[in-house]
């Protein structure tokens, strides 16, 4: 008997170590394997060095072309059971080829994090205005996420607040999203380094990803100084995939602002420190970074953005405060004080116990069955779906074969 397929089209090839997206995908892709799902991955990007090794887990390479008609005749041939595009921009590039080559194929969408959402706060700071939710609706990035969500089967969303921004402010109907988050198992506190163990401030990410780099920027110039002065001896480390030159420049010994670069194992640099900072002002979805913190036992002081979509804010393993002069006393004290970090830890390790994987591993293999079962009733109650699935409203298809037809003439 054929075993299921699942083709993943990904934005970029998985970088576990780099980025909270890398874990995120290497994990879907773990529910599928568990389910005895043969995978290809499939990416139009360059691999780097830093690249996961698929092959390790059976899960077979492709590499394929944009705008190219060789990606309709590599689908038409693999006929899979399901296809998961990364992020938005994989559906706009592809999902048309796979409706039109594979019309029975499952189409589900992962979007990652809620691009508008976080584009939109983005924005927001950088004119100085005050972010409401209704400003989404004007928002071309919106109007592009939501159609690549209408035309899917099903969107999986990484936070339930986004969820409710979707069904709320879209008005999307709840049978074309699916709550599924990052997944993050309690470690035994016995392997734990304790509070004596442990020193230093830290803060993680990717410098590819905007809210890092003002989060960071933020550290250096607003909140650093005063911890600084008043725990003289402390040190902050930064560590971060693919750092900028502009980043590495705010490196200064004497001030204890060590930028430090990728980090081999993020948890293990994590656990090392007392305190993770995290001062993210605009974001979307979950922080992995703030995830792994509790994993490790390590307390975090970080905002209403950098808590979103985990727990609240009483259920915090620390503080999350969103004026600086409260987020640098939260941080001396959560740093000094052994039996209030010992509290907040103890928070942390029960936040977690909602994203264990073993919730949702089960429903989810039903979800899938489910639809597999249904689709043609499923598309069917999908009006809109239907609608941006004709031609007059699939401007990206028709630009990607002009773009083909442009490309082999200048090759001839």
């Amino acid at each position: 008997m054929k075993k299921k397929q699942l083709l993943v089209i990904g934005l970029v090839w998985p970088e576990p170590n780099s980025s909270a997206a890398g874990i995120r995908i290497l994990q879907l892709m773990d529910l599928f394997l568990a389910q005895d799902f043969e995978i290809i991955f499939a990416s139009a990007a360059q691999e780097s060095e830093f690249s996961f090794d698929l092959q390790s887990k059976g899960i077979q390479k492709k590499s394929i072309e944009l705008n190219s008609s060789s990606f309709d005749e590599f689908v038409a041939k693999l006929q899979p059971d399901i296809v998961l595009f990364d992020r938005y921009i994989s559906e706009e590039q592809f999902g048309w080829r796979i409706s039109e080559n594979c019309p029975e194929t499952i189409r589900i969408l992962d979007t990652e994090d809620l691009h508008c959402l976080r584009l939109e706060r983005q924005n927001a700071i950088k004119k100085g205005n005050t972010f409401v939710l209704e400003d989404l609706l004007l928002s071309d990035i919106a109007k592009r996420e939501i159609a690549s969500i209408y035309r899917c089967d099903l969107t999986l969303m990484i936070s339930e607040f986004e969820m409710y921004i979707l069904q709320e402010i879209f008005g999307l109907k709840s049978e074309l999203l699916y709550y599924l988050p990052l997944f993050y198992e309690v470690k035994k506190q016995s392997e734990m380094l304790t509070f004596e163990e442990r020193e230093n401030f830290v803060f993680i990410g990717n410098f590819i990803h905007e809210p890092n780099w003002d989060a960071v920027k933020e550290l250096k110039t607003k909140i650093w100084p005063t911890i600084r002065k008043r725990l003289p001896d402390a040190k902050l480390l930064i560590y971060g995939a693919y750092p900028t030159q502009k980043v590495l420049q705010l490196h200064n010994e004497k001030e204890g602002f060590l930028i430090t670069g990728r980090a081999q194992s993020a948890s293990e640099v994590i656990e090392k420190a007392k305190v993770l900072l995290a001062p993210l002002r605009f974001g979307a979805g979950q922080k992995g970074k703030l995830l792994e913190a509790m994993q490790v036992g390590t307390c975090s002081i970080t905002t209403s953005i950098g808590a979103e979509g985990i727990v609240s804010e009483s259920e915090w393993n620390g503080f999350v405060m969103n004026d600086w002069d409260s987020f640098i006393e939260a941080s001396i004290r959560l740093y000094t004080d052994q039996n209030l970090w010992n509290e907040r830890q103890k928070k942390g390790y029960i936040a977690l116990e909602k994203f264990s994987q073993d919730n949702f591993k089960k429903e989810f293999s039903f979800k899938l069955m489910e639809l597999s079962n249904h689709l043609k009733k499923h598309r069917q109650n999908n009006f809109i779906g239907n609608l941006l699935q004709q031609q007059a409203f699939q401007a990206t298809r028709f630009m990607s074969k002009w773009i083909e037809e442009k490309n082999k003439k200048a090759s001839d």
